[in-house]
């Protein structure tokens, strides 16, 4: 048995060493389109650092000197005197979080040794005069190597792996290769690229601890189910609500465990009629299904329902990220008509202009759309799991590096955690629609020029757009920087309350009050600076939550006798969360 060997630590840091390679070769081997962007950006940037090599030896220089304080730092506690660090990891950096990091000198010193290299390389890289968007995709592949070769990630230099691994006489080691050929197998099974398991998948099932608040279908089409919560309480707000989530993922983001759901907030302490799109996963059949489809066959066909079911001739609207993109298209569009049947619109971390759209479009230039335009030739759709596994990379520390050693180098099986099982069930997207998508906002960015995109015959025009806004966005978003969020208001007509939460693209938003988590900062928009609205905001405690429930309930009439599921020809075609929503 492997317990009663001797540890062979050359293997050990050789096994740990290969595992971290094969992880990049992994990666890298689902972005060649990327690789290819990046060695362009890459050469620009060797030609650029030639121009100025005083820069690159005054940069060398101070490394050199951080080495030698670094080294006279551990002379001085080696001596059993006190020395502050030298260099600290981000707060926000968790890699580094156990005691052992600190108060064991080998480790401090090859945690400060790394920090110090990764501070001269990205400075390097960050003073070299050249293009933003070769800077941008440097410093992002950049950042990628230096994460993959952190400390944390190997056996022998993270002392928590290691004290592990000398308790157990290996038997760690053992269980991560487990886990990681369970995770090769459901791959195989699911026909899908490699993923690292995130969650305990056996612990959630959509519609039993997911998914819970009650409700009906009452209308199904091509695109879409439309869901109908039932009412909790014995008046509710006039206006009905209807809530337009992305497609790129499935809407029960918005309805986690019942102590997370937003569905159940707005029904229940809000007093919401609240109709809900549930989104189609399309297979190849969609293929030709475009932007346009998820107006006229999605929005605009929910609103027609909704309309006619309620008796009402308004409705107030929520869009979520992509969902919050179409929706900005739906008023534009509507504006056009003269059609003014959306009463207000709530958005979460949606881009309008995307001028400045964060490191996605490390990923989205013309070679990579068109490269992945011919993939989606093939297939018919993109592939959830690509996209998912872009998103991960965003963020290579927290959702790729953290479950390796949590995973495989610890032997642990991952905790459950309902976000997580959320973000790792996605969905595929029309080539058609992806294509405009990449296209017409990343690459073009027509959605800000007046009559730049034409719907349904109609060209729209953001400016037209007078419906009051809510649009939430939170901090250390890095699929939607809070900056871009904010960027396009000014343009609007509308009034604009603009709310900054804490936390990311999702933790930001679901953020019960209940928690008592986090902060907000809020104000009107007044001009297109966000520094400047930032330093008008007010700071406010806890959850956004409870500020939309007033903003919400302003614009929402009267209070008038609960509704009834259905009515005015629709019925209940079968419960919530529907069917739409757990298929594969």
């Amino acid at each position: 048995m492997f317990q009663h060997a001797p540890l062979d630590f050359t293997r050990l840091a050789a096994e740990s060493a290969k595992l971290v390679e094969q992880f990049q070769d992994q990666f890298l081997a689902q972005q060649p389109g990327a690789v290819q962007s990046a060695t362009k950006a890459f050469g620009d940037y060797l030609h650029a650092l030639a121009q100025d090599p005083q820069r690159l030896v005054q940069l060398q220089v101070e490394m050199y000197q951080g080495y030698l304080k670094l080294w006279a730092n551990l002379a001085e506690r080696l001596l059993g005197n006190q020395a502050s660090p030298l260099i600290r990891p981000d707060k926000a950096d968790r890699r580094f979080a156990g005691e052992d990091w600190e108060s064991q000198l080998p480790y401090d010193f090859i945690k400060q040794s790394y920090l110090l290299t990764c501070d001269f390389i990205l400075k390097t890289v960050r003073h070299t005069p050249m293009e933003a968007d070769s800077r941008q995709k440097v410093d992002f592949f950049t950042r990628q190597f230096l994460d993959a070769l952190s400390p944390s990630n190997f056996v022998l230099t993270n002392p928590e792996v290691m004290k592990a691994t000398l308790e157990s006489r290996g038997e760690n080691l053992l269980s991560g290769l487990k886990n990681l050929l369970e995770d090769l197998q459901r791959a195989g099974q699911k026909g899908t690229g490699f993923r690292i398991s995130m969650t305990d998948y056996d612990a959630f099932t959509v519609g039993k601890n997911l998914a819970t608040t009650e409700g009906d279908v009452i209308y199904r089409g091509k695109l879409f189910e439309l869901i109908q919560y039932k009412a909790k309480t014995p008046q509710a707000k006039q206006i009905p609500l209807l809530i337009i989530p992305p497609w790129i993922n499935k809407f029960y983001i918005l309805d986690l465990k019942p102590e997370n759901s937003f569905l159940k907030y707005a029904v229940e302490e809000c007093g919401q009629t609240v109709f809900l799109i549930s989104w189609k996963n399309p297979d190849a059949s969609y293929r030709d299904y475009g932007f346009e489809n998820y107006l006229t066959e999605g929005v605009l066909e929910a609103i027609d329902v909704v309309t006619k079911l309620t008796g009402e001739s308004k409705v107030n609207t929520i869009g979520y990220c992509i969902g919050g993109t179409l929706l900005t298209s739906a008023l534009a569009y509507l504006a056009a008509k003269k059609d003014d049947r959306i009463n207000s619109a709530t958005f979460f971390t949606t881009l309008i202009d995307f001028s400045e759209a964060g490191e996605l479009k490390v990923f989205i230039d013309e070679a990579q759309v068109a490269e992945l335009e011919e993939k989606m030739a093939e297939k018919g759709f993109l592939d959830g799991a690509e996209m998912a596994q872009t998103f991960s990379l965003l963020r290579s520390n927290d959702l790729i590096w953290s479950f390796v050693v949590n995973n495989y180098l610890l032997g642990k099986e991952p905790f459950p955690f309902d976000i997580l099982y959320w973000n790792d069930d996605p969905t595929r997207m029309p080539a058609k629609m992806h294509s405009q998508y990449l296209r017409w906002m990343y690459l073009e960015n027509k959605l800000v020029q007046p009559g730049g995109i034409t719907l349904a015959g109609t060209p729209i025009d953001i400016t037209k757009i007078q419906q009051p806004v809510y649009m939430v966005s939170t901090q250390q978003d890095h699929i939607v920087p809070w900056e871009s969020c904010f960027k396009a208001l000014h343009r609007l007509q509308s009034e604009v309350t603009f709310i900054l939460g804490s936390s990311g693209h999702v933790a930001g938003v679901v953020n019960p009050p209940a928690k008592k988590k986090g902060n907000f900062w809020k104000a009107k928009v007044t001009c297109g600076n966000p520094a400047a609205w930032q330093k008008a905001a007010q700071e406010f405690p806890g959850s956004w939550w409870s500020d939309w429930r007033e903003w919400i309930a302003a614009h929402s009439g009267a209070d008038v006798p609960a509704r009834a599921q259905g009515g005015n020809g629709y019925s209940s075609l079968c419960p919530a969360p529907g069917t739409y929503v757990v298929e594969a």
